[in-house]
């Protein structure tokens, strides 16, 4: 069921969006080369205590999970694009990280992802993490009263082929709100002017996400992570957004912090 909040509920999301866009960005100006993935997830697990939030991986296990997620952040690194499950790994010079992290307070539910290179960058991989950007950015701009879903769809799309990426149709962006996954589904491609029309009070979590030589994914033995079956590198952005009768409000933004 789609549902549709109103001012003052949106209003009540801003504390977790500002929450979760605040612990983005600490992870990142915390994640290092050396800095393993177990410690990411402990970090993470700290901050939420502290703000009296509540993890919405943790207990998570939807059909396509092989057990409960059991850690509180997705660390997807290199060929890894979603659902990362945290491991003893130090990060390398050069590695692409992406931080995806979704937590509930106060009764409500943000979602946002950002990927980064620690190290010494590839040109590939920034562009990449450019598109999956500018994406987003094209998405959160069609998000307006009186377009459709098709017509976010459309725009991730069209950046995506427009720097010569494929794009997976099976994972993609999502109604957000009392929970993390809700209705309706957003997908990275589709055709403008068609799908659910967009109204003031829908909430959604877009998540444009492109691997650089593929659009097919593989399972890792967690029964969680998921890789590009070519083992070419992934990047993930994501943002929670309220559309609103004066225009899309990114509740996830981060340019207040200096980054973005």
């Amino acid at each position: 069921m789609i549902e549709l909040r109103t001012p003052a509920e949106i209003d009540a999301m801003r504390p977790v969006g500002r929450f979760v866009a605040e612990t983005l960005a600490t992870l990142r100006a915390e994640t290092a080369v050396g800095t393993n993935l177990l410690s990411i997830d402990r970090r993470a697990h700290e901050l939420i205590r502290r703000a009296g939030a509540e993890s919405c991986y943790i207990d998570y296990h939807p059909s396509f999970g092989a057990s409960p997620f059991g850690k509180v952040i997705c660390t997807s690194v290199n060929d890894a694009v979603l659902h990362g499950l945290p491991f003893d790994y130090d990060l390398r010079d050069g590695d692409l990280v992406s931080l995806d992290f979704a937590v509930a307070q106060g009764g409500w539910v943000a979602d946002s992802a950002v990927s980064f290179v620690v190290g010494t960058p590839r040109d590939e991989d920034l562009a990449l993490i450019d598109t999956t950007r500018r994406a987003l950015d094209a998405a959160i701009a069609a998000a307006v009263v009186g377009n459709r879903i098709g017509d976010i769809s459309s725009a991730i799309g069209d950046v995506a082929r427009g720097d010569g990426y494929d794009i997976n149709m099976d994972f993609g962006g999502h109604g957000v709100g009392r929970v993390m996954h809700g209705d309706p589904h957003v997908a990275n491609d589709g055709k403008p002017g068609r799908g659910y029309p967009l109204r003031a009070g829908l909430v959604l979590a877009l998540e444009p996400w492109f691997l650089q030589t593929t659009d097919e994914l593989v399972t890792d033995p967690d029964g969680w992570t998921l890789r590009s079956v070519d083992g070419s590198r992934g990047a993930h952005s994501e943002h929670t957004i309220a559309i609103t009768e004066d225009g899309p409000i990114v509740l996830t933004d981060r340019s207040f912090l200096g980054v973005d």
